[in-house]
Order: C-alpha cells, then sequence, then structure tokens
C-alpha cells in the first residue's frame, strides 16, 4: 500500500482525535501517505479528502470531538452513493480506509467493501462501549467519568433537601454507562435495557430506603431502558406513591464531549497504531479492538452483529451495595 485515508463517523466519542493521530503517524512511520476524508462518508462522496502531515495533528491528543468531523449520509446508504465514494478514493489514489466509529460506521464499511473490494480496518469509537470484539471502545471511559462527575454533585443536592432523583444517561441500546457510572456514584438502583426492572421494583426499593432513614435515593436510568426515559419512570413512580420528593436530570450530550481520559488516550492511540498495521499487514472487513489486554482483529459481521452483555456480577454489585 501507498495511500491510506482516516475518516470519522457516527457519533463523536472523546479519545476519537488521539486515533486519528496515531494513525497519522503511524502510516508516515511506515512510509504511507496518509489522507483524512472530512465529515465521514458525505464526505468521501464529495471529494473532500486532504493529505496530512504529522503536524497535522499536532496538540489534538488532549482534546474532545474529532477533527475530521462527523456526519450521517443517507446517500451513502444508496449503491450509486458508495459508487461515488468509490469513485472519489480512486481519483486519489487510496489503497485502504481506516474507519473511527459504531456500528453504523462498520455496517457501512461492510457493504463497501462487499461491492468494491476497498480494504479497511475499524477502531470502535462510541461511548456507548456495545461493540463485540473489545473489552471497551473508545470514549466510554471519559463518558462514564463525566457522568459520575455529575452525579456526584447530583447527591450534594439530594442529601441535602431529602429528594430522590432519577439521572438519565445515554445508552439507547446499551446499559454500560449506566452500570458503571451507577456503581461508582452509589445509586441506589440502574435501569438498563439488558435488565428488566419494574416500576414495582422501583418503589419497593426507594420505600425500603425511607423506612431505613436514608436522606436520599439515586436511580440511574439508560435512556433505552424499557420501561421508558427518566422523565417517564420518575413521573410512573411519583403518581404511585406519596412523602417521594422526585427530581430528574438528563445528562445528554455533555457525556460525548471533553478532554479524554488518559485510559481513552492510551486505547485509542493503541487501536490507531493496530488498524494500520492490520491493514499493511493485509487484513481487511475487521475491526482493531483490546481484550484482556491484548490487541486483537474482529470480524465487521461479528463486531456488528454480535452480542456484548453487561457481566452479571457488575448487575449484582448494585443490589448488595444499595442497601
Amino acid at each position: 500500500m501507498k495511500r491510506i485515508a482516516v475518516f470519522t463517523s457516527g457519533g463523536d466519542a472523546p479519545g476519537m482525535n488521539a486515533c486519528i493521530r496515531a494513525v497519522v503517524r503511524t502510516a508516515i512511520y511506515n512510509n504511507i501517505e496518509i489522507y483524512g476524508i472530512m465529515r465521514g462518508y458525505e464526505g468521501m462522496i464529495k471529494g473532500r479528502i486532504h493529505r496530512m502531515e504529522s503536524k497535522s495533528v499536532s496538540n489534538i491528543l488532549q482534546t474532545g470531538g474529532t477533527i475530521l468531523k462527523s456526519a450521517r449520509s443517507k446517500e451513502f446508504i444508496t449503491h450509486e452513493g458508495r459508487k461515488k465514494a468509490y469513485q472519489q478514493l480512486k481519483h486519489f489514489d487510496i489503497d485502504g480506509l481506516i474507519a473511527i466509529g459504531g456500528d453504523g460506521t462498520f455496517t457501512g464499511a461492510k457493504v463497501f467493501h462487499e461491492e468494491f473490494g476497498m480494504p479497511t480496518v475499524g477502531c470502535p469509537g462510541t461511548i456507548d462501549n456495545d461493540i463485540y470484539g473489545t473489552d471497551y471502545t473508545i470514549g466510554y471511559d471519559t463518558a462514564v467519568n463525566t457522568a459520575l462527575e455529575a452525579i456526584d454533585k447530583i447527591r450534594d443536592t439530594a442529601d441535602s433537601h431529602n429528594r430522590v432523583f432519577f439521572v438519565e444517561v445515554m445508552g439507547r441500546d446499551s446499559g454500560y454507562i449506566a452500570i458503571q457510572s451507577g456503581i461508582g456514584g452509589g445509586a441506589e438502583i440502574v435501569m438498563v435495557p439488558e435488565t428488566e426492572t419494574t416500576i414495582e421494583q422501583v418503589i419497593d426499593t426507594l420505600q425500603k430506603g425511607k423506612l431505613n432513614h436514608k436522606a436520599s435515593s439515586i436511580v440511574i436510568v439508560a435512556e433505552g431502558d424499557e420501561e421508558g426515559n427518566a422523565a417517564e419512570i420518575a413521573e410512573k413512580v411519583k403518581t404511585a406513591t406519596n412523602g417521594l420528593d422526585i427530581r430528574v436530570t438528563t445528562l445528554g450530550h455533555i457525556q460525548r464531549g471533553g478532554t479524554p481520559t488518559a485510559r481513552d488516550r492510551i486505547l485509542a492511540s493503541r487501536m490507531g497504531i493496530g488498524a494500520v498495521e492490520g491493514l499493511l499487514a493485509g487484513k481487511s472487513n475487521v475491526m482493531a479492538g483490546v481484550e484482556n489486554n491484548q490487541l486483537v482483529y474482529t470480524s465487521f459481521d461479528d463486531a456488528i452483529n454480535k452480542q456484548k452483555p453487561i457481566q452479571d456480577d457488575l448487575i449484582k454489585m448494585v443490589e448488595v451495595l444499595s442497601i
């Protein structure tokens, strides 16, 4: 390979810039020309492709977001859109791609490879940590710490006023942020899509806490919980109980931004290096991940389609530690 390109796609995640930096400098280290594609698949279709040098990624290791920007592309979903993207890559003599993103990004890369044979290696960048084939995804650790900082502050005011706070965190299909920030923040209840927690169970736990003279309670709700979002669940609990002073906080997109933690910077750098080295070794249609502290490659098909369950012991921890 003589020329490869890197792009970010889907939701941004802290540490994406660290991964871009690692990709660029690893390519240059191996005497490979490296190009950046702006705004993901949309930029690929429009030919927004530019040469990158080592200085292009100076002083970005500590920044959140992505210098290559991100966008969702409806046109890339069509065969004609993907054909345009391939023609643009051929115009720039691109031999391979590094895709940084989540399952939507990898789904696009998988189809693109099947249709046009473009060698691609992915790096899992998503705060949800819901990608099979890696213990942690880029941005997850930062998102958990961001949520935890907010939960600690909410606990102060909850304790001051003897209130119950329902705190909604991101995780449409995954409860990883909820379970980790809930354990770290001492939550009484954590509601995640992977397990069923009924309104009756929530009420029972909160009333037991009141009988035990708990000054406050925190309920962490992953946005994709089967009972609804935090506001909906709080309203159901409020209607069914008397004497509970209930408030709701939705953390939202603050979980996606901010300075990446050391763990995310190192993880992203390791994956970026692994992705380039994998591409140069002839690997394609795979994701570079880290399992048991070892760099591994997982097919896009498995990364997209296999489930990554929350460990039962984490769920048990919430029950044991909240009494």
